[in-house]
Formats: C-alpha cells, structure tokens, sequence
C-alpha cells in the first residue's frame, strides 16, 4: 500500500511541516490527485515557487508508488506539475481535503497556523494569476560591492544543493545541506521567531550586527539582511557585487526578485508577503561563519 508524505512548502528559514498519509487514506488521496485536463500551454509551466510564503503541497510517494504519478509532484490551487505532467487535479479542492483542521493540529505549530496558511494560499493564488512577471529584470555588471559574492543561482539551483539549503545559507554563502538554522553549530539556537531571538542566535554564528549600515557595502564581507515573519517563520537576503539584493526562499530556487517581481535595490522596501519585520542588516566575515 502506497504512503505518501505531504509537506506544505510554505517557511523559508525552518523546515518545512509534512505528515503522511497511509492506507486508506493514501490511496483516496491518489485518486483525487489523477490528472485530468492538460494544461493550457500558457499555464503548464512551474509555478512561481521562488516567493516568500506558502508556493503549495509537495507530495512524495514514499513506499509502493503508484505508476500513475510521478514520485515527487507538486499541487498548487488544483494545478499538479510533476516529471511529465501539468495538469488539473481530478479534485480541483486537493489541498482543502488534505489540509484538515485535525491534521494541521497534529503538526504543532499554534492554533493561529491554519488561518495564517489560508490567507497564504490566497495570497499566491494571486501571485499565480500575475505570473509571469511583465517587467523586465535586469542585473547591471557594474561593481559596487567589490567583496560580495557573486549573483550566480545555478550554482545553487541544481538537485544535489537546492532543496537542502535554505535562505541563511544563501545569504551567508555557506552550503552545509542542513537547510542551517541561526546559532544551531554554537549550541545557541533561536528560541523564537523573533528578532531579538534570531539575531543573537546569528551573532553567536558569527555574523557581526551592523544596524547602521542603512543598505551600504561594508569594506570587508558582505552585507545580509534579516526579516521575521513573526511567529512563523525567518528569512534572509544577501546584498550582490552589482549592489543589488537576492535571496533563497527555503528549498526553492535563488532569485533576485521580490514577491511583486521587482528587483530588490533595498530589502527594507522589498515585497516580503508576510515578512513584514525587518530586524537588522548584519555583515558575513568570509571564513569566519560556521552554520549547521
């Protein structure tokens, strides 16, 4: 019998939540997830995941997978993308038959979550609906921040390092595959999601808090940038060699764009969705961060 992993793709900085289901369960879920009608070409390609908040359900078949679908697919507002497949759910209402009162309970993150991913789901419904971005995206070659690393996302965006990295690495370009949580290798791990929890816990990996900076490359290291989602979830930005920002919305792809599509020239201004306390800018020493 098929089970199957269900993970709500929806925190940058944490990992994020999944259950399974099993049995009866898994299979009713299957059938609901059969494709039906093909996408029109203009709709069949991945949705936008590489934004701040909820970016839909990956569902793993992990035991005794059913030849019909492929083993990882991703389902978004009834849209199912997988190896070979862009299609209609046979049950346009997936997510709300899996996303039940009594399985978000069990997953033990506050009696405010449900709500919170509702207004997620709605959020990038939209953000579907306006993709792809009109304007243009242009990344000048002019060197402002001569210490910075370079704005390079396929060296992150490939299978053996996307998915197990997550926004801290990419801001302070170090790849641990641990999707590297603040003050976790100093034993001084965040208690809360908060600034004055996570910005310690930075500190204690070594990052040199720099409120001042006010957007300004430092004259060593590079600049990064924290932002909390408040109770939810945290998330950084980086600050490029051309002095313009990008970041790695948890285990999805590198961009250099916001949640509206527009060019991040200050991540205070920037569309974060629900990202909405900026905390700190704060400098990354180059070989003095260790992340875990």
């Amino acid at each position: 019998m098929t089970t199957l992993r269900v993970t709500i793709d929806i925190f940058s900085g944490r990992p994020n939540p999944s259950f399974e289901l099993e049995g009866a369960e898994a299979s009713e879920a299957i059938r609901r997830l059969k494709p039906a009608a093909r996408l029109r070409k203009q709709d069949a390609g991945l949705p936008p995941e590489p934004t701040l908040g909820y970016r839909g359900l990956v569902v793993e078949q992990i035991e005794e997978p059913d030849r019909s679908l492929p083993r990882t697919l991703r389902i978004a507002h009834g849209d199912v993308f997988g190896t070979r497949l862009a299609h209609r759910a046979s049950d346009e209402a997936f997510e709300d038959f899996v996303l039940t009162p009594q399985r978000l309970s069990r997953l033990d993150l506050g009696d405010r979550f449900p709500a919170v991913l509702q207004r997620e789901m709605r959020r990038f419904r939209d953000v579907r609906l306006r993709w792809p971005w009109k304007r243009p995206i242009k990344w000048p070659v002019r060197l402002v921040c001569r210490c910075a690393p370079v704005y390079e996302p396929a060296w992150w965006n490939v299978a053996s390092r996307q998915p197990y990295n997550n926004c801290y690495n990419y801001a302070t370009n170090y790849r641990s595959d641990t999707f590297a949580q603040p003050g976790k290798a100093a034993g001084a791990q965040y208690s809360a999601l908060t600034c004055a929890s996570v910005r310690p816990a930075a500190l204690a990996d070594a990052l040199i808090d720099s409120p001042s900076a006010n957007n300004k490359c430092p004259g060593e290291g590079h600049l990064v940038a924290l932002v909390i989602w408040p109770n939810v979830d945290f998330h950084w930005y980086r600050k490029g060699r051309n002095g313009r920002w990008s970041h790695k919305p948890g285990g999805t792809p590198v961009t250099n764009v916001d949640n509206s599509g527009v060019v991040i020239a200050d991540p205070r201004t920037a569309d974060r969705a629900g990202y909405t306390s900026f905390c700190t800018f704060m400098t990354v020493m180059h070989g003095h961060v260790k992340l875990a």
